[in-house]
């Protein structure tokens, strides 16, 4: 059998060039961070020069497997009673703003008059976590590549927007922390952008919005079989929960699993402090890889096909989420 390892090395080396740049310029620069430099840098060179065909697969790889295997890492470095006083303290933010964006998204998509499932898709991934959400949710209402995707330029444009503007604004209101992590990790679409965000306000921020977001995503479940439901409903001939299915399993982060068992071997000391504290700071770092993978595969000119009305719809309900969860965090 041919090793697949070789086609993913050239993107992986690039992607680690682009990692190393960024920490030593993050390092001289820290109120930027290296994370939003590996996008930026990401960014740049694939738009000025263009990305090369033999660093596709890799940076593919690095853009999602190394990004959920850095996630894992990061697990070794937090305890489980910590954990679960994120999960415990954003629960209410994120239910809320959950419901807002889902809610607010479709009346807002009736106001656009963009299509039903197009304004479904769009509400659905800012609400939740993005492309995973969209293409658990894709399937079950038959939507076209088109209509998919739009959704996911419109989602991906604003997850970079977040990357650049959510640090800016946290340091500007004098942002706690844990408050900043939380508004990330309920506000920002996908788990790249989360964790880009959170880790260059601070690495706390950036621990708490990731569990945060981890969370958010299992909303996939619940929210799946409500629309699988709803289209059963409406008709039944359609088999939608056949396709449900397919939707969730395919959309579900597992790696959270791992991240948990990460979290629990620290928290129980069966591997020494020093083992522990290392993989996680080794996590760190490829956080910042996985981030400059995702500027290369940044297109900026994707952006223009999507249309006003997806893109407009996409900034209301973003905005919508973001200032809900502000809201809620100073009520609760």
């Amino acid at each position: 059998m041919t090793s697949i390892w070789p086609a993913r090395l050239p993107g992986l080396a690039l992607s680690l060039v682009l990692a190393f740049l960024a920490a030593f310029v993050g390092r001289a620069a820290p109120i930027v961070g290296a994370p939003i430099f590996a996008i930026l840098f990401g960014i740049v060179l694939r738009n000025a020069i263009g990305l090369p065909t033999w660093s596709s697969p890799g940076v593919t790889f690095t853009s999602k497997k190394v990004l959920q295997g850095a996630i894992v890492l990061l697990g070794f470095g937090i305890d489980l009673p910590g954990l679960w006083s994120v999960g415990r303290a954003s629960a209410g933010v994120m239910i809320v703003t959950l419901a807002v964006g889902l809610i607010g998204g479709l009346m807002l998509g009736r106001l656009l008059r963009v299509d039903s499932r197009s304004g479904l898709l769009i509400a659905v991934g800012t609400s939740i976590c993005g492309a995973s959400a969209i293409a658990a949710i894709a399937p079950i209402v038959a939507a076209e590549a088109g209509e998919i995707a739009y959704a996911i330029s419109t989602i991906f444009l604003y997850n970079v927007i977040a990357v650049f503007l959510f640090p800016f604004f946290g340091h500007a209101m004098h942002m706690s922390d844990t408050s900043f992590g939380i508004w990330a990790g309920t506000a920002v679409n996908d788990t790249s952008s989360v964790v880009a965000a959170g880790y260059s306000f601070s690495q706390n921020a950036g621990i708490i919005a990731t569990i945060v977001k981890l969370a958010r995503t299992v909303m996939i479940i619940p929210v799946s079989l409500g629309v699988a439901a709803a289209v059963a409903w409406r008709a039944p001939e359609r088999g939608a929960l056949r396709q449900e299915r397919r939707g969730i399993a395919h959309a579900i982060p597992w790696f959270i699993f791992a991240f948990v068992i990460a979290a629990a071997v620290d928290s129980a000391a069966l591997l020494p402090h020093a083992v522990t504290s290392s993989l996680a700071e080794f996590g760190s770092f490829l956080i910042v890889v996985a981030l400059a993978a995702v500027g290369l595969s940044v297109d900026v000119r994707a952006f223009g096909s999507a249309g006003i009305r997806p893109i407009a719809l996409g900034a209301a309900i973003w905005g919508l989420v973001a200032i809900t969860s502000l809201i809620i965090q100073h009520v609760v």
